[in-house]
Order: C-alpha cells, then structure tokens, then sequence
C-alpha cells in the first residue's frame, strides 16, 4: 500500500483593510494516487502529484501586506481634565480611503537597506527583537496617501503598517500592548491602531475612552502650505493648555457627550471650539475666513490638524454637488485646493 504523505498547508486571506492573514488550515492527508477534488464547474478535478497540491493552494503572491488608515488631524486636542499637563490629549479624525501601506516579500539575499521609512525601520527592528527574531530576508515595499508633516499621522500609521505586516508574515497573533510599546519608544502618536474613535494620551500611548464607530462625517478641506514638527511645538502647547483649563474642558465635556449621544452635530461643534484655540497659539492662514464662511454652505463645524496643516469643514450629512462646486471655488479664492473624503468608519 503507497506510503501517504502529510502536507501542512497555510492559507492566506484578504482582511477589510487589504492587508493579507495568515490562517490555520486542516492538514491534508496525500495519498499517492490521484485525487478527485470539487471543481467551480461541477466536475472533479484531478490532483495527480504533490506540486499540483501545493499549486492549489499557494497563494497567488508571496508579498504580505499591512496597512493604516491615516487622519485628518483631530477633532480634539488639549489637556485632560484632572490629569498629567505633561500629556497631551487627542481625539483623531480618521479619514476613510486614505492609508499607508507596507508589504514585505521574503527572497534569499537580506537587504542592506530596508526599503522603510526611518520610524518604520525602526519599528521592524523594535519588534523583532522583542520576539527574539532576526530580521527576515526579502524585500519590504511602501505606499502611502499621507502627506508627511501636515497633520495625517503618517509617521504612526507607517509604524502600525509595518508592524501588522510582520505579524501576518510570521504567523504571530496581533497584540495591541506590543503595537503600544512599540510606539512609545519612537514617537507622541495618534490613535491610528485603532479602528474606532477614541480620547488617547498621545505621550503615555493610554487609550482613556473608547468612543466606538457609529459617527460619520463627511468634509472638505485644504492643506496649507509647510510642514509642522510636533515635537518642536509640544512644550508651546502645554504652556498655553495651562492658560486655558475651562475653555479646553467645555470643549473635551461637548465632544464626549455628542459621541455618548451620538449626536454628530454637538461633536461638530466642540470640533469648532477645539479649532477655534488652536488658533491661538499655532494660528492657520486661512483659519478665520473658512470659519466665518461656515453658515454659507451649511457646514456642522470645523476641524484642523492642530499640530499641523489642514484646515476643512464638517458635515453631518452628504451635500450638494452644487455646494460642492461653490465649496471648490471658495477654497481656489483662497489660493487652495479644495479636498474631499469621509470621516469616520464605515
């Protein structure tokens, strides 16, 4: 009787956010003789040898992907009330559509150079060894919609990228706390690990309040020119925060309340407020124009990246081609163009 044969097989599929999971599969008993398996059409197709198996069920590219949605800045940042003023407190604005992604494509010569970004090099090496692995051979790629220094965690969302794609590529369960420990040896960041909105420590890499899925808003913005260095501006920052404790806490009070609510207007507003101190101590260009132009086009609120370059409207509800003409106008007579995209989760 043939001897048979014991073939462990890895099947990969697509995650919602493109990046490809290894999964467990079955271990599939060979036999050498041939092997009718179902086929689309109906009719069983024969396997004959060992490479037509693994064939079968190889997948069609050997490259893993991890990805990272971005932001569009925050709908709040300041101080937490009742707790550290050496942290900095924040409430993303993820943006649907707009991610960094980093693949990695094992081969046989290491490279000497990474193909990484220097914070997500960096992560890789972090990673690794925390698990006490050396670094892979093969060939890592990146790609990215985040504009850097602007205010779109591009930086975090390179880092959270790269470290999904090691733990798909090695078989490693994903696991937050080394994703967070990772991160708090590199940089302040924002919430981008997470796939829901959330109050964040942004120095402790503290999740203070999970704030869940359920809103969603829909805005057009512009990027002005420059580029911001978060950590140059920190200390200015907390310097002001400790000027203006009420002020920051009806903004932070309004913001939770409409997510408790979810009421997508009441946040809109406290997004204003946040915006509208800001102003103060890291000032926009076009900051005043675009806010007393809000009434125009029935925009809900706005929202800045407050350590950095966007400036843009929210709505609560889609709008207008129509509006969306005038909005791309007004933002051209500024000297800008005007963007699009949804915030939020689908």
């Amino acid at each position: 009787m043939p001897r048979p044969v014991l073939l462990l097989a890895r099947v990969w599929c697509t995650a919602p956010e493109g990046e490809r999971v290894r999964v467990p599969f079955p271990p599939l008993l060979l036999e050498r003789r041939p092997r009718r398996v179902p086929s689309a059409g109906g009719r069983p197709t024969v396997l004959n040898s060992l490479p037509e198996v693994l064939e079968n069920h190889a997948p069609r590219s050997p490259t893993v992907w991890g990805a990272c949605h971005g932001t569009l800045g925050e709908l709040y940042q300041g101080p937490l009330p009742s707790g550290d003023d050496s942290d900095i407190a924040l409430v993303s604005f993820p943006v649907h559509g707009l991610t960094a992604r980093v693949g990695f494509t094992p081969g046989a010569a290491p490279q000497e150079r990474t193909g990484l970004r220097p914070k997500a090099a960096e992560a890789a090496r972090l990673f690794l060894d925390h698990h006490g692995l050396a670094p892979p051979s093969g060939t890592w790629s990146h790609q990215s919609e985040l504009r850097v220094g602007v205010g779109m965690a591009s930086s975090t969302a390179d880092i959270v990228a790269t470290l999904r794609c090691l733990h798909t590529y090695l078989g490693i369960p994903y696991d937050l706390d080394t994703v967070l420990r990772v991160l708090s040896s590199i940089e302040r960041a924002d919430s981008v690990f997470l796939d829901e909105f959330a109050l964040h420590l942004s120095n402790r890499h503290r999740i203070v309040r999970r704030l869940g899925t359920a809103l969603r808003f829909h805005t057009a913005y512009i990027t002005e020119p420059g580029v911001v260095d978060t950590e140059a501006v920190t200390r200015t920052l907390q310097q002001f925060y400790r000027r203006r404790p009420d002020a920051y806490g009806q903004a932070l009070t309004g913001l939770l309340d409409g997510f408790s609510a979810r009421d997508p207007v009441a946040v809109a507003r406290a997004s204003t407020q946040s915006a509208a101190l800001s102003q103060e101590v890291l000032p926009k260009e076009t900051f005043e124009t675009v806010l007393a132009h809000q009434g125009r086009f029935g925009a809900d609120g706005v929202f800045v990246a407050h350590t950095g370059c966007l400036v843009g409207y929210l709505f609560c509800r889609p709008f207008s081609g129509r509006t969306r003409s005038d909005l791309t106008a007004f933002f051209a007579s500024l000297g800008h163009q005007c963007s699009f995209a949804q915030g939020g989760f689908r």
